[in-house]
């Protein structure tokens, strides 16, 4: 997974590796700071990406399309 500018192509330079997904062999690895860091500044994940962070409790649905909500947690890992 990682962030890129909205403004740049879809195969465009990236501006940060944040984690990977690997489903054949169920590993995920989320930078957590600074995935909530880009979400905080507005970054908007696609749906796939949404769904793996509802999966890992870092994001909450809301209930419009496209919508999320950053849970809240005092202990992140």
């Amino acid at each position: 997974m990682v962030a890129i500018d909205a403004r740049s192509r879809r195969e465009g330079r990236n501006l940060q590796r944040v984690g990977f997904y690997d489903p054949i062999n169920n590993e995920t690895y989320l930078n957590i700071p600074v995935i909530l860091n880009f979400l905080k500044r507005g970054a908007k994940p696609t749906e796939t990406v949404s769904h793996i962070l509802r999966k890992a409790e870092l994001l909450k649905e809301k209930t419009t399309q496209n919508d999320f909500e950053l849970v809240e947690k005092s202990n992140t890992k």
